[in-house]
């Protein structure tokens, strides 16, 4: 359905309303409503949209709104690189959140300080960070999900509270950064037709999982801005949906920052959801819904649209001074103070920045099995490591990422660990049918040693730097080895290409092209055997060639002209058939151990990807199994008899059969110094302290459909069946024991206080995640055979270090809307009666932990929307 114009008596009334807030605006915002005085609206119209040009009558330098810090500062050059979120998620700790979001912060003043304050800002070096992604991963098929906090409302919301609290500072008049949650609201794909989609949650779906973690921020978080999504809801698109952004979020929540939409939302309005005639009508319902900033440029349509009596211009102004008020908080517009200014630009991946990330890496890592004790591995022992995924930097830095200065993929961290000479490495398969890999050290060699010869030269051609790289694979957003300039610069690759065997293959040259402010590509030239395949810019991000070898090396040459905005260099393949995998079984003979390094990229999942071999499609998956070539790889790595550990490298669960590995480590995306932390779980140096944030499911067939948004057996809260690892699993390499439990309950109007004995029983220090997970007293008639039916729900968490032979009192406060149960009209209450408590490590019969029961007295208490 079309907006409907506003009538010019009606437009009167809406101006007078909406001025009148102004005159007891804090002092900031009556600043900038003043200086918006005599302002033309095209000019207004252009601040509202994320690429803003300068505006010198208002003191505004060009400033592009759009930036990311998703699990580090993105795509602005060297970062510190931390576990993708939902890696960051498995840490069930608030408290280290709000660390990495300090250090996110810290990095995003400390490359903001370089420039002068007055200086223009392009895309990425803005404050304005469009982080945390709070969408519920209420399905592992959803290629996006990597990006979450996983599938508890509670655990999301507490994790972006941390986050949130880190990313701003603790100085809301005078924010570090400017923190986005997102996509509000109901947004978890599919990505293919998110443009367009509808979704009609019912209204106990909505409050009961996808709107909890929004409020969490926005009451507790305190976040400063939100970002609408690209679905409509029940009809009406998110970033117009006046009950959603007006009432709910600023009526009920209290919300006082800005709204952005997701990029190029409003022109969705229009020309997908079809509830405008054009980007004026868009643009128009938009604001008055509550969005008040475009991510994209169909705002350009408001003075249109003002013309046309759609919107009034005081509801424009509106919209402009929640958000330039926004950039006044940040110091950098209206003379405003900026505390931050004294971040020095050398406060980026420093040695603290890159520590957390390392720990952030052993405590994201998760143990779900360990058959046999075979972890930890011993001193000295032989290792094979086998898999696509033990030596590519992409797996480490997943997706939303920045320039890791010094990474360590598996391969490398478990050679420094164990001993080069201990640690023997084959590819083994491609991670899908058809999917190109990352070309491996073993399948290139130059003067005697794996790689190749590798030139850097400047600008003018010097030479700059001259070393050997095992693999083609890099990152080269906004960054350069060698202090070359980021912005010019030339690369040579000189050696020989040596297949595995004879056989049919694929060749293909990959140059990740920036995804928007690109202007040229990069040139790039290849030689294989004297033959030239390729030269000049790709055209497309890769370019891949048919070659037929008989096994013989065959020199090869690969030339980069950096100048453009492509964002790295991949050498990638697919091997002629079963060559890599037979090479991995030879390597293993005289292995005593296997670790095998299986799983996803952030080539096969992430967000509209332009990829489809079997089990993945357009960025979402099809199905949940470990792909074909890998589980075939893992069965007959089984089958040589050696014990088989699996690390599983992803986004999201992986169903497989457990029978395969003797040891399931689940390493999802784990940053910089993922290499490192997998070295030191699997050694013993530290102990695994990770829990799941999703349902590990045993097949795609346990799933609805992927496009139904209901939550009926979905989540371990209203799944019904056995999953192959529950949410909140995770084993360690110490024993730890509860006993005590005590609880103090008064009514329905109050916290109750759970608390227990944990003791640590092992010969080793330990972090353990004590859980605490109730199961409310629903009468039978809110219970219906086509609504999800609770089984447990989260209702607190705590991480607790303990040292070996020591014990502690665990106190959880659950507050009374942890306790609560939505009905199906979507109203939240506390009910008096009898609740069953779990409290222990992981769900309810998982691992050790115990039941008690208490009673709430009292009438059924509604909590606050």
């Amino acid at each position: 359905m079309r907006s409907l114009p506003v009538s010019s008596a009606l437009a009167s009334v809406i101006a007078l309303a909406l001025a009148a807030p102004l005159a007891h605006a804090d002092p900031v915002e009556q600043q900038i409503a003043t200086a918006l005085k005599g302002v033309s609206l095209k000019r207004k119209a252009a601040q509202l949209q994320n690429t803003a040009p300068a505006d010198p009558g208002l003191g505004l330098p060009a400033y592009d709104w759009w930036n990311e810090g998703l699990h580090g500062l993105a795509r602005n050059g060297v970062a510190t690189v931390f576990p993708q979120a939902i890696g960051l998620a498995a840490t069930w700790d608030p408290a280290l959140m709000e660390r990495v979001g300090t250090v996110v912060s810290t990095e995003a003043r400390a490359r903001f300080n370089a420039q002068p304050a007055s200086a223009d800002r392009r895309i990425y070096q803005g404050l304005t960070i469009w982080s945390p992604n709070i969408n519920i991963f209420r399905d592992p098929r959803w290629g996006r999900g990597q990006e979450t906090y996983g599938e508890d409302p509670l655990l999301t919301g507490s994790l972006a509270v941390g986050f949130i609290h880190g990313l701003q500072g603790p100085d809301l008049a005078h924010p570090r950064v400017i923190a986005t949650a997102k996509h509000l609201a109901v947004h978890s794909g599919p990505e293919a037709g998110r443009d367009s989609f509808d979704v009609d949650p019912s209204p106990q779906d909505l409050e009961w999982t996808y709107l909890p973690q929004f409020r969490m921020a926005v009451t507790q978080g305190h976040a400063l801005s939100l970002m609408c999504a690209y679905n409509s809801l029940a009809g009406m698109p998110a970033c117009a949906n006046d009950a959603l952004l007006n009432q709910r979020v600023r009526k009920d929540w209290g919300f006082t920052g800005f709204i952005v939409s997701d990029c190029d939302a409003i022109g969705n309005i229009w020309q997908f959801h079809h509830h405008a005639y054009d980007a004026a009508e868009a643009s128009a319902a938009a604001i008055r819904g509550g969005t008040d900033f475009n991510c994209g440029t169909a705002y350009s349509a408001l003075p249109d649209a003002v013309r046309r009596g759609l919107v009034s211009e005081a509801e424009v102004d509106r919209a402009l001074v929640r958000s330039l008020s926004a950039r006044a908080r940040l110091g950098i517009a209206f003379n405003q103070p900026d505390p931050w200014r004294a971040i020095k630009p050398d406060q980026v991946d420093t040695a603290d920045h890159r520590a957390l990330a390392l720990e952030a890496a052993r405590k994201a890592m998760v143990l779900v099995q360990n058959n046999g004790g075979v972890l930890p591995l011993k001193p000295g022992v032989k290792l094979a490591v086998i898999g696509a995924n033990a030596d590519d930097l992409g797996v480490l830095e997943a997706n939303y990422h920045g320039t890791a200065a010094a990474p360590v993929t598996p391969l490398e961290g478990l050679r420094a660990r164990f001993g080069a000479d201990h640690v023997v490495y084959a590819q083994g398969s491609v991670l899908a049918e058809g999917a190109p890999v990352v070309l491996p050290e073993t399948a290139l060699a130059a003067d005697g040693k794996p790689g190749l010869a590798a030139e850097y030269r400047d600008a003018a051609g010097k030479l700059v730097l001259a070393r050997q790289d095992r693999r083609i694979d890099f990152n080269l957003t906004r960054a350069a080895p060698a202090g070359l300039d980021p912005a010019r610069f030339s690369a040579r690759w000189q050696g020989m290409l040596v297949p595995p065997g004879p056989g049919a293959w694929r060749l293909a040259i990959d140059a990740p092209q920036c995804w928007k402010d690109c202007h040229r590509h990069d040139d790039v030239a290849l030689w294989v055997g004297g033959k030239q395949l390729h030269a000049g810019p790709l055209g497309k991000a890769r370019v891949e060639f048919a070659l037929t070898s008989d096994g013989t090396p065959q020199p090869i040459r690969l030339e980069l002209e950096h100048y453009g905005d492509d964002e790295g260099l991949r050498l990638m393949w697919v091997p002629p058939a079963g060559a890599e995998e037979a090479k991995a079984l030879a390597v293993a003979k005289d292995a005593d151990v296997i670790v095998a390094v299986l799983g996803l990229s952030p080539d096969l999942e992430g967000e509209a990807l332009q990829v489809q071999v079997p089990g993945f499609v357009g960025g979402d998956r099809s199905e949940i199994e470990l792909p074909e070539p890998q589980a075939r790889l893992l069965a007959n790595l089984r089958a040589t008899g050696k014990p088989v550990v699996a690390v599983l490298a992803t986004g999201s669960a992986i169903a497989m059969d457990e029978t395969l590995a003797d040891a399931v480590l689940v390493a999802w995306y784990p940053g910089q110094a993922g290499g490192t932390a997998l070295a030191d779980i699997l050694s013993g140096a530290s102990n695994p302290s990770g829990r799941l944030p999703v349902t590990f499911y045993r097949h795609t067939t346990d799933l609805p459909a992927f496009v139904d948004y209901g939550m009926k057996e979905r989540t371990y809260r209203f799944f019904t069946g056995k999953p192959l690892w529950g949410f909140g699993h995770g084993l360690s390499y110490t024993r730890f024991a509860y006993a005590n439990p005590a609880v103090k309950a008064a009514d329905t109007k109050s916290p109750v206080t759970l608390s227990v004995r944990l003791a640590n029983q092992g010969n080793r220090a330990g972090e353990d995640v004590v859980q605490a997970y109730v199961v409310p007293p629903i009468p039978a008639h809110e219970v219906v055979l086509t609504e999800p039916v609770l089984q447990h729900q989260l209702a607190g968490f705590a991480r607790v270090n303990l040292a070996p032979g020591k014990m502690q009192t665990v106190t959880l406060t659950l507050d009374p809307r942890s306790l609560s149960v939505v009905d199906r009209r979507g109203t939240r209450r506390v009910l008096p009666g009898t609740y069953k408590a779990w409290i222990g490590d992981g769900q309810p019969g998982d691992g050790p932990g115990t039941w008690v029961e208490f009673t709430l007295a009292g009438q059924a208490q509604e909590m606050p929307k």
